[in-house]
């Protein structure tokens, strides 16, 4: 079953296509990225297995007109890996904010359209280019199955006392003002891995999967299910990431505002676009450059690492306490997958939970499913490879199918 793969940004669309089998195995046969979208100048790469990448800057004036371009190049005689739409059977889409409408991927209809639409407000960002990549495939491919993919309903599972924030309930009751947590798709898929590759059985275990890149989130997962998770309202709160400030006194946020004169997209661009990684440093918002940094002897940029692996460790001690006790800690995503010096800062140092951390194991390991603990460690240690879009194919395939 062919299933095309799309995750729609305000300017960008990503896309892969996938043949999923009846098992749940894949062979990937095409993926790509139109950027730039709305503008003269948007840049196509479609990218197929045993070919050379094809690139090509071009007018695509919206999302409909670059879905457009991908649908043509999938059936390019040259280029493509489709002799015809038709053999696309499904469609599924990443959508970023699913509020408290859904606790798990649906197929859509108008009914969970106008549930997205609603979620707008809590993601102006993201929600309106997944409508409009929803929109657009109902358009250029009529009658195709869609499914919706939720970066939230993972969390959905979350206790009341651990989603609400201690501010005036009313404004939970006006605007559903609550951690609603993303990476949700990530989470639940490097946990399943992660417990299979150690022969745990997730529905009795205690895991942490810490999703680290240029956004980061940690999450504590109890019996397969999310109890707690570090991004809230919206994806800015938590550890510190690339551009976004992780957790702030909101007392700074106001004191800026009054001393800088800034008005909410001002404060907004300091937390979201100026802050992180990017921020601390005055270097970069990229782990790599840090690293290259602190080769270099930039205090800023020691200071930057250390500050993400010590939130990352204070995390880990909260949620182990939130759990009492945890079984298995994964590290996925660009840092958790291939920082190996972050990943040893935030292990050494756990020994009160049972961690005894292979410093060798860790060394220089990148992209790979692997342990870093040692075999007589009472918590495994796990780094997992995330796929995303696999997620999303999969449980179109199981929709679609009614498995």
């Amino acid at each position: 079953m062919k299933i095309l793969v799309l995750n729609c940004g305000s300017s960008s669309l990503k896309y892969q296509v996938l043949e999923m089998a009846a098992d749940g195995s894949y062979d990937l046969k095409a993926k790509g990225l139109v950027e730039r979208i709305g503008s003269d100048n948007a840049a196509i790469t479609h990218s197929v297995a045993g070919k050379d990448k094809y690139t090509v800057e071009k007018p695509v004036k919206n999302h409909t007109e670059g879905i457009k371009n991908v649908l043509d190049l999938l059936v390019d005689k040259n280029l493509g890996v489709v002799s015809s739409l038709s053999e696309i059977e499904a469609v599924g889409h990443r959508v970023a904010h699913g509020g408290e409408y859904f606790f798990k991927s649906v197929i859509i209809d108008d009914d969970v359209i106008a549930k997205i639409e609603k979620c707008c407000e809590l993601a102006p960002l993201h929600n309106p280019a997944n409508l409009l990549g929803i929109k657009a495939v109902s358009e250029l491919m009529p009658g195709t199955p869609q499914v919706g993919v939720f970066d939230t309903s993972f969390h959905q599972t979350m206790p009341d006392y651990a989603y609400m924030y201690a501010i005036p309930y009313e404004y939970y009751d006006k605007y559903k003002i609550r951690r609603y947590g993303f990476h949700g798709t990530s989470h639940g898929y490097v946990a399943a891995k992660a417990c299979e590759f150690a022969g745990l059985d997730i529905n009795n275990s205690k895991i942490i999967t810490c999703h680290l890149g240029n956004g980061s989130s940690i999450t504590a997962i109890d019996k397969g299910k999310s109890v707690d998770t570090t991004m809230g309202f919206t994806p800015v709160e938590g550890v510190p990431m690339g551009t976004r400030s992780g957790n702030v006194d909101a007392g700074v946020v106001i004191f800026l505002q009054e001393k800088e004169n800034l008005d909410a997209a001002g404060i907004s661009a300091v937390l979201n676009k100026k802050s992180g990684l990017q921020g601390l440093s005055q270097l970069s918002s990229d782990s790599r450059d840090i690293d290259a940094g602190i080769a270099a002897g930039n205090f800023k940029a020691l200071l930057t690492q250390n500050k993400l692996c010590y939130e990352i460790k204070k995390y880990i001690g909260a949620y182990a306490a939130v759990m009492n006790g945890v079984d298995m800690i994964v590290f996925t995503g660009g840092i958790g997958e291939n920082a190996d010096t972050v990943r040893a800062k935030v292990c050494t140092g756990l020994d009160y939970l049972g961690v005894k951390f292979d410093a060798e194991k860790n060394k220089g390991l990148r992209g790979k499913d692997a342990y870093i603990s040692t075999p007589d460690s009472k918590v495994k240690l796990v780094v997992a490879t995330t796929n995303e879009e696999l997620v999303i194919a999969r449980d179109t395939m199981n929709l679609v199918t009614k498995k």
